[in-house]
């Protein structure tokens, strides 16, 4: 049985379709590996870093003072128990021996403010005293013989 060459035409379309199909299903099995997917997040992830830093460089290069202003606020926020420590360590030293050393004030601990209150200002009254107890009588126990 011979087939009508429209017949004959349709089936290899259907074939080259099928080929196209199966090459873009492996395509994409190959690219959805998780080694591959690791691979296109680092280098796009390394691509992205180098375009910051580009941008990093171009703004230090335009204005450098400001910049390094903001770093080094930076720095000192994140170093001040260290730089704080050493200002009295640098104090204690330049301190003469006869000078009384006080801690600077700046170290101080801080009170915590009282409430205010609405009432008018009472005197404190002393605590009211307690009666004193009666002692207790020794008591006998019953597996005892008086």
């Amino acid at each position: 049985m011979t087939d009508s060459p429209k017949i004959t035409a349709a089936r290899i379309e259907v074939e080259r379709a099928k080929g196209a199909l199966l090459d873009t299903a492996r395509a994409l099995i190959e690219r959805f590996q998780p080694h591959n997917l690791v691979d296109d997040l680092w280098e796009s992830a390394k691509n992205k870093g180098a375009d910051l830093a580009e941008d990093a460089v171009d703004a230090v290069a335009k204005r450098p003072v400001a910049i390094g202003g903001v770093v080094a606020a930076l720095a000192m926020f994140l170093a001040r128990e260290p730089l704080k420590k050493a200002t009295v360590k640098f104090y204690d030293v330049m301190t003469p021996f006869f000078e009384p050393r006080k801690k600077p004030a700046a170290l101080k601990q801080k009170t915590a403010a009282k409430p205010v209150s609405s009432k008018v200002d009472r005197p404190a009254r002393a605590p009211a005293k307690r009666p004193a107890r009666a002692t207790r009588r020794a008591t006998v126990k019953k597996t005892e013989k008086k």
